[in-house]
C-alpha cells in the first residue's frame, strides 16, 4: 500500500495536539507522576530504569485497548519501538521481528530468533506462541540477544508475557466489547483466598468474529473471515510457609475459524499499490475447502520457589501440547490459464495446500539466585528442553507427506552483578548450550528421504556496565553474544523437493543507552543505539517460481539503529506515550542467490545470475521495517464526584519493509498506518467503564505479506472495527 495521504497524517497530528491543548488548559494544581515500572528481564524484580537492557513494558490497560474488537498477539506489531509481527497462517502461527531480525518461514517446524516467554515458560513452536492474550498483567519487550538467562533462539530478543497471579485479595474483573462483523472480546477473571495458605484464580476469554467475506465463485454469502477463540486459565498458589511458594498453572485453548485470505492479483506489475481486484468483503475461491483453521492446545506449569535464606531455589516444570489443521486457496482466485476461465487477473495454475499438525514440548528449569541487597548478586541454573512435531502436508495433487521433527537441548548458565559503589554496577553472564534436531519423512511423493540430523554446541554471554549519572539519569553499555540453534526444513518434500538445513547463527551485539526520569518524575525518556553482526545468518527462501521453502545461510548480516520511548504525565488529566525506532539491516554475501517471482508478473530490481536467480547482497532483511513509530494519548477528566470522561487516541506507522529476500517494485510496503481510539465514561472510582471504540479507524488496507510464485497475490491486515465496550471490577 502507498503511504497514508497528508490529510490523514495532519488529522492524526491535529487530533493529538487538540487533545493535548485541551488538557493543558484544564490542568489542575497538582501534577501527576509516573508510576515505577517493575520488570523481570533479569529473572529478578527490578525497576526498569536500573536494568542495562533496552526494554519497553506494556501495561495491561494498553494491551486491552489494542485487543478490542477481536485482535490477537499480532496486534502488538509496531506498538512498541522495533517490534514487528506478521503471519501467513492466520491466528495460529505468528512470526515476530525485533530490530529487523526474524524469520519468514511459514513451515510449522520453523524456529525463530524472537522467543516468546509466557509466565516464565518458553513457547518454542510457532503454534504455541499464538495463545490468546487475556488477564495480562504486563508485557515486556527485551531487545537484543538474551542468550545468558533465556538461551537459544533469542538472538533478536524476547517478548515476555505475564498473567495476573493469584493472591489473598478478592479480585473480580469482567470486560466485553462488541463491534463490526460481530467482533467480540469478552474476558472474565475471579480470584482470591481459598484458605490462609491457598489462593486461586480463574480467568478466560471468548474472542470471535462472524464470517463477513462472500465467496463469489460459489455464490456463498458470509462464507469466510470469521473465527471463535475460547481460552481459559486456572491457577493455584500455595504458600504453607513464608519460605515456600508453589504456583500451579493449567491453561487451554480451542480455536476454529478462517485461515489467511489470500487475494489474487491485488498488486499490479510495477506497483505496490492495492488495485481494484481487492474487495474487502469478497473473494473468489474454487479451492481451499473453505479455508478452515483449527487449533486445540493445553498446558500445565508448576513453579516452585523456596527461600533458603541467603538464596532462593526455583524450579519451573512445564508441558505444552497443540493439535490442529489449516488449509487455504493459495492462488487467491479461481481457475487457471489452461482452463476456460480464471480470475481475478492472470492465474497460471491452481494452488491449494493444507496441513494437519501435532506438537508438544517439555521444559525444566532449575535456578538458584542470591537474596538481599549485597554488592554481589548472582544466579546459577540449568535448563532442559524436549519437543516433538508431527505435520501432514497436503499439496492437493499427490498424497500427503508426513514430517516428524524432534528437538532436544540442554544448558547451564550463570550471571552475576557487582555494585562497585552506589552509582556503578557491572553485570556479566555466560551460558553453554547443546542443541540437537532430527527430521524424518514418511510417504514422500518422490525418492525416499533419509533421516536428517543436525546438532551444535555454543557459548553465549553478555556483559554490561550501568552508571547512575544522578538520581534521575542512568547510562549503560552492553555487549552480548547469542546464538540460534540449527534448523531443519522439510516442507518442500511434499512438492518433490528435499530437506534443507541451516547451520547455527551467532550474533555479536553492541548497545549504548540511557534511561531518565525527568520533570519531577512526570517524564520517563529512555533510548538506546545498537550495532550487531550476525554470522551464518539463517534465512528462509520463500516462494519463487517453484513455490519452494528452503533454509539458507548468509555469510553475514549487519544491523544498526536506535530506539526511544517516552511516557509523559502532562498533568492530572493527560498521559502521552510515544516510541520510535530506526532499523537499518543489510545482507552481506556476494554469492547468495534466491529464486524470484513466478509467471513473470513482478519486476525484480536485483541483479540476476546466469541461472536467473536474484543476487541479494546488500538487500535489507525480509520483514524488517526501517522505521516503526507509535503513540498513545490518554485523557481523563472528572465530570462529578463519581463520574469521569475518558478518551484515548493511538496510532502506529511502519516504514519501508521488504517482503522477500529479493527486491522488486511490487513486494514491499511503505507507510503502513493504523489509528485507533475510544471515548467513554467511568463510574465509582473507575470500577465501571462504558465506551465506544474504533480499531483501524480510517479503514486502511495495509499489505501484510505476499505470495509470489503464481501471481501477484497478497494478504492484508484487519479491517476497521467500530464497537462498544463495558468493563467492571471490584
Amino acid at each position: 500500500m502507498s503511504a497514508p495521504n497528508n490529510t490523514m497524517k495532519r488529522a492524526m497530528l491535529l487530533g493529538a495536539s487538540a487533545l493535548t491543548a485541551s488538557a493543558l488548559l484544564f490542568s489542575g494544581s497538582a501534577f501527576a507522576q509516573i508510576d515505577e515500572v517493575i520488570v523481570t528481564a533479569q529473572k529478578r524484580e527490578e525497576n526498569i530504569q536500573d536494568v542495562p537492557i533496552s526494554i519497553t513494558a506494556m501495561p495491561a490497560s494498553e494491551i486491552n485497548t489494542i485487543l478490542q474488537g477481536g485482535g490477537d498477539i499480532l496486534s502488538l506489531a509496531n506498538r512498541t519501538p522495533g517490534l514487528y509481527a506478521e503471519s501467513s497462517n492466520g491466528r495460529t502461527a505468528p512470526r515476530f521481528y525485533i530490530r529487523g531480525l526474524g524469520n519468514t518461514d511459514f513451515a510449522l517446524q520453523a524456529t525463530q530468533p524472537v522467543s516468546i516467554i509466557m509466565n516464565d515458560v518458553v513457547m518454542e513452536n510457532t503454534l504455541l506462541k499464538s495463545f490468546p492474550l487475556f488477564d495480562v498483567e504486563q508485557i515486556e519487550v527485551l531487545r537484543g540477544p538474551q542468550g545468558t538467562l533465556f538461551g537459544r533462539n533469542t538472538t533478536a530478543g524476547i517478548i515476555k508475557l505475564s498473567s495476573v497471579k493469584p493472591s489473598q485479595e478478592t479480585d473480580m474483573r469482567f470486560s466485553t466489547s462488541y463491534g463490526t462483523y460481530g467482533s467480540m472480546n469478552t474476558q472474565v477473571a475471579v480470584g482470591g483466598a481459598l484458605s490462609d495458605t491457598l489462593s486461586g484464580r480463574l480467568s478466560g476469554a471468548l474472542i470471535r468474529r462472524s464470517d463477513y467475506v462472500d465467496n463469489t465463485f460459489t455464490n456463498e454469502k458470509d462464507a469466510l473471515g470469521g473465527f471463535e477463540d475460547l481460552a481459559g486459565r486456572a491457577q493455584l498458589l500455595w504458600t504453607p510457609t513464608e519460605a515456600l511458594d508453589v504456583l500451579l498453572d493449567v491453561h487451554a485453548r480451542d480455536e476454529e475459524g478462517t485461515a489467511t485470505l489470500f487475494r489474487a492479483n491485488i498488486l499490479t506489475t510495477g506497483s505496490n499499490d492495492v488495485n481494484s481486484n481487492f474487495v474487502k468483503d469478497e473473494v473468489a475461491y474454487d479451492g481451499g475447502a473453505g479455508n478452515p483453521q483449527e487449533i486445540n492446545s493445553k498446558g500445565i506449569t508448576l513453579n516452585v520457589s523456596y527461600d533458603l535464606g541467603a538464596a532462593t531455589l526455583t524450579s519451573i516444570t512445564a508441558f505444552e501440547e497443540a493439535t490442529g489443521l489449516s488449509r487455504g486457496d493459495i492462488d487467491g482466485g479461481f481457475g487457471a490459464v489452461f482452463l476456460p476461465f480464471m480470475g481475478p487477473g492472470f492465474i497460471p495454475f491452481p494452488s491449494d495446500t493444507g496441513n494437519e499438525y501435532f506438537t508438544n514440548q517439555y521444559t525444566q528449569e532449575i535456578r538458584l539466585a542470591s537474596n538481599g541487597d549485597e554488592a554481589l548478586k548472582w544466579q546459577l541454573g540449568a535448563f532442559l528442553f524436549r519437543s516433538k512435531m508431527k505435520a501432514l502436508t497436503d499439496p492437493g495433487f499427490v498424497p500427503p507427506s508426513i514430517l516428524v521433527d524432534h528437538k532436544k537441548a540442554w544448558a547451564i548458565f550463570g550471571q552475576g552483578s557487582y555494585d562497585f559503589n552506589d552509582t556503578t554496577t557491572l553485570t556479566g553472564g555466560i551460558r553453554y548450550t547443546e542443541d540437537k534436531a532430527d527430521l524424518s519423512v514418511f510417504n514422500q511423493p518422490g525418492a525416499p528421504v533419509p533421516e536428517t540430523k543436525i546438532d551444535a554446541s555454543e557459548v553465549s554471554w553478555d556483559i554490561s556496565l550501568n552508571h547512575a549519572v544522578n538520581e534521575n539519569v542512568n547510562v549503560y553499555g552492553r555487549v552480548a553474544r547469542g546464538f540460534r540453534g540449527p534448523s531443519i526444513q522439510g516442507r518442500d518434500v511434499a512438492f518433490f523437493g528435499g530437506v534443507t538445513t541451516a547451520q547455527p547463527e551467532t550474533i555479536q551485539s553492541y548497545e549504548l543507552g540511557f534511561k531518565s526520569m525527568l520533570a519531577d518524575n512526570r517524564l520517563r525518556f529512555n533510548a538506546a543505539a545498537f550495532y550487531y553482526t550476525v554470522k551464518n545468518q539463517q534465512f528462509t527462501a520463500v516462494g519463487g517460481t517453484g513455490n519452494n521453502v528452503g533454509l539458507i545461510n548468509s555469510d553475514k548480516g549487519v544491523g544498526y539503529g536506535f530506539e526511544a520511548d517516552a511516557t509523559w504525565a502532562v498533568n492530572d488529566f493527560l498521559n502521552l506515550t510515544a516510541g520510535f525506532a530506526l532499523n537499518e539491516t543489510e545482507i552481506k554475501d556476494n554469492t547468495l542467490s534466491v529464486a524470484v517471482c513466478g509467471s513473470g508478473l513482478c519486476t525484480v530490481t536485483d541483479p540476476l545470475n546466469v541461472n536467473g536467480r536474484a543476487l541479494v547482497n546488500g538487500n535489507p532483511f525480509p520483514n524488517a521495517p526501517k522505521i516503526t513509530a507509535n503513540f498513545i494519548a490518554d485523557y481523563k477528566a472528572p465530570i462529578n464526584d463519581s463520574m469521569n470522561f475518558v478518551a484515548s487516541l493511538d496510532g502506529s506507522i511502519q516504514g519501508h519493509t521488504n517482503l522477500f529476500l529479493y527486491e522488486s517494485l511490487e513486494y514491499f510496503t511503505s507507510g503502513n498506518f493504523e489509528l485507533g481510539g475510544k471515548l467513554g465514561l467511568t463510574f465509582e472510582d473507575d470500577k465501571y467503564e462504558l465506551s465506544v471504540f474504533a480499531r483501524n479507524l480510517t479503514d486502511e488496507v495495509n499489505i501484510a505479506g505476499g505470495i509470489d510464485f503464481n501471481n501477484n497475490t497478497a494478504f492484508v491486515t484487519e479491517p476497521r472495527i467500530v464497537g462498544v465496550m463495558f468493563s467492571a471490577r471490584n
